[in-house]
């Protein structure tokens, strides 16, 4: 059980894009936990992001997108204790979970990208190297996320780690993030997208050196 203190020493945020389902309904029954709820039609998750970003008070932000869960019950605890450092950014290990809530494995055990102990943004020359899901940065460095790019969180998470001073890895999983979103839907998009964020931060040179690189691995 999470402590009552420790829930309270957090803000939580709902950000619906206007939902014509049960969410509002569902969400309802937990109002008393929720400090905001808000409910409009967006440009879409970044959009809401962007949204969310703008309402937040806290120290830190944390995005958890519908379908994604914190892992562990005793996260938030950990949470505290890393935030005596105070870091700017705290980040972590990702489970992948299907449609039923089942666990596939970790990020790491299953991909390609390896969780390091220390973080840096240049680490992100191959693409997504942390899912969203399970980074945590100050909201004073927190950027808005671009607009009609579905690799956005990669842009935004390199944004964070550029002026970030200290980065500390959570002991654990972080978040569990169920697999098939956006990015898998619109896969084309998503490649085309990223190849662009990777151009801006690392140049023409280096990203195509990097998606040779990420080619030779996929096939």
């Amino acid at each position: 059980s999470i402590d009552k203190q420790i829930l309270k020493d957090f803000e939580y945020l709902l950000i619906d894009g206007g939902s014509t389902d049960s969410t509002l309904e569902i969400a309802k029954k937990y109002a008393p936990l929720f400090d905001k709820i808000i409910s409009g039609k967006d440009k879409g998750l970044y959009d809401a992001m962007n949204k969310g970003l703008k309402l937040a008070s806290g120290k830190y932000v944390w995005f958890i997108n519908a379908g994604d869960e914190i892992a562990e019950s005793d996260a938030l605890q950990k949470i505290k204790q890393l935030d005596s450092s105070d870091p700017d950014v705290i980040f972590g290990e990702t489970n992948l979970i299907d449609i039923n809530g089942f666990v596939l494995g970790s990020r790491s055990e299953l991909t390609p990208h390896k969780i390091p102990e220390i973080l840096d943004w240049r680490n992100f020359n191959k693409g997504m190297l942390v899912c969203h899901q399970s980074f945590i940065v100050k909201r004073a460095i927190a950027p808005t996320y671009m607009d009609n790019n579905l690799s956005a969180d990669i842009d935004w998470e390199i944004n964070c780690l550029k002026k970030s001073k200290l980065n500390l890895k959570f002991s654990g999983i972080l978040a569990n993030y169920l697999i098939g979103g956006i990015s898998v839907q619109q896969h084309r998009k998503s490649h085309i997208d990223r190849y662009f964020v990777l151009k801006k931060h690392f140049g023409f040179i280096s990203n195509i050196k990097s998606h040779f690189s990420i080619l030779l691995r996929n096939f």
